[in-house]
């Protein structure tokens, strides 16, 4: 978390009313140092952070140099961005949680493995030509230094992802030697060739993502953020639960383009979540609100934290096409959570926040509608055929530009270096974990192992296409906790898309969404559901609960993917405007029906049969099918019928 942002919050929170018991930034803080190891940072202050400080800034700008500019070998680029990813590493992240406690200090042990990780990128660049010459012919001084490079690249991802993914991808590794491959193939491989570390996951970080990372950055300082928020007020902050309807659709806007679930849930539930607390609700409740809609926030077009320009690059089609399938299973994943704050409004006799303190939308369209600026340019570039790189650069400026309407948002020539420092820094967990993820994916290359998966998976499920998707749902969750989204799609792009695709007979755009989908629920899913954590800091919740009732709240998110893969209709694949029209409104119906039979009120509160009844209904009538809509209609109509006669008579009896 930046200094800004730690300012901001604390500002909010003294801002809130007294009877209002929320958690300062250094709760957030204290929180995030526990589960989050990309929170567990040095302290650095005074002129040694200022150097630090302008050291992240010079890679920024290098980055934007050598997209853009530059006509360097991609394994030149692409070693010289993970070396200097390594420096900063070890810079930043202390060996243990405990660790870094003193300021302005790195042990020698971490000065010696920054300097050594990084100078086995560094002679990579510096020997490039003599390594192309040898090929496979590696010497043995080549073969140390190789393995030097994993082993500390490892410890870096260690160090600020967390054990899961070191576990898998040296599971991996050793994999290879269990099918006879020598060190010397083995290291070849994965550290000399593009099929490895410096493979496309790294090509791809080193590519788009760090740009559009820094592009973030840059959006956050036009007080994008707020916009947002105060649009969600206008919409909806008067209806029945106002603050919770606010989180949903703030967090929506704002999460698309931050791509981090946890900083997400940061910059607005500092202002929702007291809101939320003020006006009724529970603390885990508020929580798990914000949590839920922040994490949801990447699967969000346009944008969806940069997800779609990567998954379109991983695919190989148009990245408005991701956009256009994406629409639907996002739009039910935000109703869903929607319709459960607003039962839960009914429920409890909440009201909405008063009219007249509230921002009216036209108004505030006219007058702050030029931040959505930068945005519409990065969409309009891409959508014409400019590149990844140069249509986020461009953006970038149009962000820079856009600061400069308003006083308090004009970026100085301090708050340039911060932006670009802050956008470099936020880049080091998504880069080690993609150094991580080539390693599975080169293991998967040289061994052949993609077919043996492809095969296991399909004799387990049996040929049933079910359980092989719940199969890959169990593998995405536990491989995205407390890795950075982007790197978990990566990872399951690589290894179990293609499996779902080859083996299972899955359309492809649908497998991808589906990996896609619950790497990013394991942000709220216990046991490490960060974004979760994140919001009980807030509240001043209790973490578990708080997780659980995101996972509650987001149950669109663990329905929709099983549906659009078995049926891509839902992703408007082979689908004609009727059945278009039919699922959409089937699908809002089955939502409510799931909602009611989860929250268990409509109209007063519902028996345990007739929520089971409605949670039947609402599946039935997600899931696309003549019958199965037939059926699900009937259930949710018999339940709704039941609660609203039994309203009418309480009212009747009770006058």
């Amino acid at each position: 978390m930046s200094r800004k942002e730690k300012k901001d919050i604390d500002e909010m929170n003294t801002q809130a009313s007294s009877s209002t018991e929320t958690g300062s930034a250094v709760d957030v803080e204290e929180m995030m140092r526990k589960y989050d190891r990309e929170s567990n940072t040095r302290h650095w202050e005074g002129i040694p952070w200022q150097i630090i400080r302008f050291a992240f800034a010079a890679f920024a700008v290098l980055m934007v140099y050598m997209n853009l500019f530059a006509n360097w070998d991609e394994r030149v680029r692409r070693c010289l961005f993970l070396g200097t990813i390594i420096v900063f590493t070890y810079l930043m992240y202390p060996i243990s949680k405990g660790g870094g406690k003193k300021k302005n200090h790195v042990p020698w042990y971490d000065i010696i493995l920054m300097l050594v990780g990084a100078g086995c990128y560094y002679y990579y660049i510096f020997n490039f030509q003599t390594i192309i010459n040898h090929a496979t012919r590696i010497s043995q001084q080549e073969i140390v230094i190789g393995t030097i490079g994993i082993l500390i690249l490892l410890e870096a991802c260690r160090r600020v992802v967390g054990i899961p993914i070191v576990v898998v991808a040296s599971f991996f590794i050793c994999y290879s030697f269990y099918t006879g491959a020598a060190l010397k193939k083995v290291v070849y491989n994965l550290f000399y060739t593009t099929s490895g570390v410096i493979g496309v996951p790294i090509g791809v970080c080193s590519t788009y993502i760090v740009l559009f990372i820094i592009f973030g950055a840059f959006l956050e300082t036009t007080g994008i953020s707020s916009f947002f928020i105060n649009l969600a007020n206008s919409l909806a902050g008067a209806s029945t639960g106002g603050p919770a309807k606010v989180a949903v659709i703030s967090s929506a806007l704002c999460g698309m383009v931050s791509g981090s679930s946890v900083a997400n849930t940061v910059t607005t539930g500092s202002i929702t979540i007291p809101l939320m607390k003020k006006t009724g609700y529970k603390g885990e409740f508020a929580g798990a609100v914000e949590a839920a809609a922040s994490t949801g926030g990447q699967i969000m077009p346009p944008i969806m934290g940069a997800a779609a320009f990567l998954m379109a690059e991983m695919i190989g089609v148009s990245y408005a096409e991701i956009t256009i399938r994406a629409i639907l299973p996002a739009v039910l994943y935000f109703l869903g959570i929607f319709l459960m704050v607003h039962l839960e409004a009914r429920r409890l006799g909440l009201k909405g926040l008063n009219k007249k303190d509230l921002p009216k939308f036209l108004p505030l369209v006219l007058k702050q509608g030029y931040l959505l600026l930068p945005l519409v340019t990065l969409i309009y570039m891409v959508m014409k055929g400019y590149t990844l790189s140069r249509s986020a650069v461009i953006a970038t400026f149009v962000a820079i530009a856009v600061s400069m309407f308003r006083k308090e948002t004009r970026i100085t020539p301090s708050g340039f270096v911060e932006s670009l420092a802050t956008g470099s820094k936020n880049t080091i967990s998504v880069a080690v974990a993609c150094g991580a993820a080539g390693i599975i994916a080169g293991v998967v290359t040289m061994t052949g192992l993609g077919q043996l998966l492809i095969t296991t998976i399909v004799s387990i499920a049996g040929g049933v296409k079910l359980i092989a998707l719940f199969l890959t749902m169990l593998t995405c969750i536990v491989l995205g906790m407390g890795v950075p989204t982007t790197a978990t799609y990566i990872i399951m792009a690589t290894t179990c898309a293609p499996i779902l695709v080859t083996g299972m007979g899955i359309n492809v755009i649908a497998a991808h969404m589906f990996v896609f989908y619950f790497g990013i629920v394991a942000d709220i899913t216990p046991p490490v559901a960060l974004a979760a954590y994140a919001g009980s800091a807030i509240a001043r919740a209790n973490p578990m609960r708080t997780a659980w009732n995101a996972t509650k709240l987001a149950n669109a998110a663990f329905i929709v993917p099983y549906i659009f893969s078995l049926n891509p209709t839902m992703l408007f694949i082979d689908a004609s405007p009727f059945s278009i029209v039919l699922i959409i409104v089937t699908s809002v119906i089955g939502l409510l029906g799931i909602a009611v039979g989860l929250e268990g009120y409509f109209e007063g509160d519902v028996a345990w049969p007739l929520r089971i009844l409605a949670i039947a209904g609402g599946l039935l009538l997600i899931y696309p099918g003549i019958i199965t809509d037939a059926t699900g209609l009937g259930l949710c109509i018999v339940v709704f019928a039941i609660q609203y006669l039994g309203t009418i008579k309480k009212t009747a009896a009770e006058a």
